[in-house]
């Protein structure tokens, strides 16, 4: 067995670990595989490329019921289900996120990237993170969902809450419940009145010829409205960054927005939105030469994986021309991101736009930008400067 000393690793440095890349990079070299005790629940950490793509791919012997652990906060929702009970879930709602139905919501998405930029153009100066890219996803994934959001910041706050339950169960826990309070009047009107929208799909769809219930329903929009939101936000935020950070790459994006979609790609192989994920062993399996239990936690380290010099050469490099789209960013197997198409047309959108609206953009000397986080990843603030519209 390969095992590790405990790391010591706080709540806390789930959002604002400074850089945990060369502390991957040990463990790649050292002990791809082991079990760690710094967690709530013992685990064993996957960090090599082809470990972790195993582990994401092989759904019969990696279960997502690891994911009940967030239970409390989330409900019971389709990231914790397998084989079919997943696959009859994730179906009532599959078609609303194919490029063909997300495709004719592009024009109110540039839409509302214009009216966000309207508000601080004439500044000269701006948190991109406060003002533009944080409150933009939220914006779209209600859209599509169906729900009528009006107080967006609260909204917001609560996911951005839900997400952050490990950091504080309470707050946490307290969001979940206003969520389904906000939600439950809605699920009422559309099961007698649905519409064209996700809500409207999940009230009225079937699993085995019933219906979900409220609280299946709830569970869902739960997981939608947050993590639709969390994980865009901080791509697009790290995409910025990596452009800003890389002065002769932005002039080419400005020159040739055909890139644009080059540079999202590296950024989710360079600074994926989220580390990791939990899987459970449904039966004992060897991975780099380590025995694992049944019933184990195996947690794959996305993170690790999309920087593994054996697979990406000089991985730690973020390069425009890299040309890579095997990163894992987006999962594998039947739990692949139902959004993907979703978030790679918001951030490409937003990319453009900024570009567009704020000429001269640059980072802000007197206000660093730094990407941070453990769990998740992204700029906290991105602080830049541009010529007033």
């Amino acid at each position: 067995m390969s095992e590790a000393a405990p790391t010591g690793f706080s709540s806390q440095d789930l959002f604002d670990f400074p850089d945990p890349y060369p502390l991957f990079a040990a463990f790649r070299q050292s002990t791809p595989v082991f079990l760690a005790r710094s967690m709530q629940r013992d685990t064993w950490l996957v960090s090599r490329y082809d470990d972790v793509a195993r582990v994401l791919r092989d759904n019969e012997t990696f279960s997502s019921r690891a994911n009940s652990q967030m239970q409390d906060v989330m409900g019971r929702s389709i990231i914790e289900m397998d084989g079919r009970e997943h696959q009859k879930h994730r179906s009532i709602v599959q078609h609303a996120f194919h490029f063909k139905s997300i495709a004719p919501v592009e024009e109110s998405m540039a839409r509302t990237l214009d009216e966000l930029i309207d508000r601080f153009a004439a500044d000269g100066r701006a948190n991109l993170v406060e003002a533009f890219t944080e409150p933009f996803p939220i914006r779209v994934v209600a859209r599509i969902a169906g729900v009528p959001i009006e107080d967006f910041e609260q909204f917001k706050r609560w996911a951005i809450e839900i997400i952050g339950y490990v950091k504080d169960p309470e707050r946490g826990l307290e969001a979940s419940r206003r969520v389904k309070e906000f939600l439950l009047p809605l699920i009422a009107k559309r099961r007698v009145d649905p519409a064209d929208d996700v809500l409207s799909r999940v009230c009225t769809g079937e699993v085995d010829g019933q219906r979900l219930s409220d609280e299946e329903i709830v569970s869902f929009m739960r997981l939608l409205l947050p993590a639709g939101a969390e994980t865009t936000f901080r791509l697009i935020g790290s995409t910025l960054f990596a452009l800003l950070s890389n002065p002769d790459a932005l002039e080419e994006v400005r020159a040739n927005r055909q890139l644009v979609g080059a540079a999202i790609e590296e950024t989710l192989r360079w600074e994926t939105p989220v580390l990791f994920v939990a899987r459970e062993t449904t039966v004992p399996v060897e991975l780099s030469g380590v025995e694992i239990p049944a019933g184990a936690m195996v947690t794959p380290v996305i993170g690790s994986a999309n920087r593994d010099e054996t697979h990406f050469p000089d991985p730690d490099r973020w390069d425009l021309h890299r040309g890579a789209d095997d990163h894992l960013s987006f999962g594998g197997g039947r739990h692949f991101c139902l959004g993907y198409h979703l978030a790679k047309l918001e951030a490409r959108l937003a990319i453009e736009t900024a570009l567009d609206r704020l000429p001269n953009l640059r980072f802000d000397p007197e206000r660093p930008s730094r990407i941070l986080g453990l769990a998740f990843r992204s700029p906290k603030s991105l602080d830049v400067l541009f010529d007033p519209a």
